[in-house]
């Protein structure tokens, strides 16, 4: 059986095959020019976790107070630029490439391509790694793919067929920049893969200080009509 605990943005707790996993883990009540507009996660989410998965740097998808605050030695699991916050904030990582795979358990983790730059700091120059995941439970138990951050470009044939599809709906800002997906290019996407449940993600959670959303729950409904 596959449970999915909506934390907030691009966090979710995904249990699947016995084996616990916290997804781009950035809990505070505030960081930057952003504040949670949400409650915080109960405390026994973000415990007793097997793996942390971490699709790219940017500060809104790797919080090192966040990642310290978490419980016991889970593994961490990233792109090269995240590497060294991962370190920052105490833990190991273990940096893979486009393409690899991992075993978690009884749970295989595959890396798979995003569209978005995932740098730490937009600065000039090359974009770098930025992830997606699927997560392949036991025989019978089903599958989830974790989309992190990502435009509509990106290459999803190899994510094949999944029970549960995690896909970004929005942003934090008043609008989208390159390498995100709207909600109803989350739906056309949501189409391609074809899984048996999608839910959107990357929505209603961090409001820009000094900025009021009127109706933060709009995108995620926006891509339930769509889908």
């Amino acid at each position: 059986m596959i449970r999915v605990t909506y934390v907030g943005h691009a966090t979710l707790l995904i249990e699947i095959g016995g084996v616990r996993i916290l997804t781009d883990p950035v809990h505070r009540r505030r960081f930057g020019h952003l504040r949670r507009v949400v409650d915080d996660p109960a405390p026994e989410t973000v415990a007793g976790l097997d793996a942390v998965l971490i699709s790219h740097a940017h500060h809104d998808h790797l919080d090192v107070p966040s990642l310290r605050a978490l419980t016991g030695s889970p593994r961490v699991i990233c792109p090269a630029p995240a590497a060294g916050p991962v370190r920052k904030a105490g833990l190991e990582p273990e940096v893979l490439a486009h393409g690899a795979a991992v075993q978690v358990g009884s749970v295989s983790v595959e890396v798979t391509d995003a569209e978005h730059d995932g740098r730490r700091w937009p600065l000039p120059g090359r974009n770098t790694d930025a992830f997606g995941f699927v997560i392949r439970g036991p025989a019978g138990e089903g599958s989830v793919y974790f989309a992190g951050d990502t435009g509509a470009n990106a290459d999803f044939a190899p994510v094949g067929p999944v029970t549960v599809a995690l896909l970004p709906v929005a942003g934090w800002g008043p609008k989208l920049g390159p390498g995100h997906m709207g909600p109803d290019e989350a739906a056309e996407v949501a189409r391609t893969i074809d899984p048996d449940v999608a839910i959107p993600i990357h929505w209603g959670t961090y409001e820009r200080l000094m900025m009021k959303v009127d109706d933060r729950h709009a995108p995620a409904r926006e891509f339930a009509e769509h889908v």
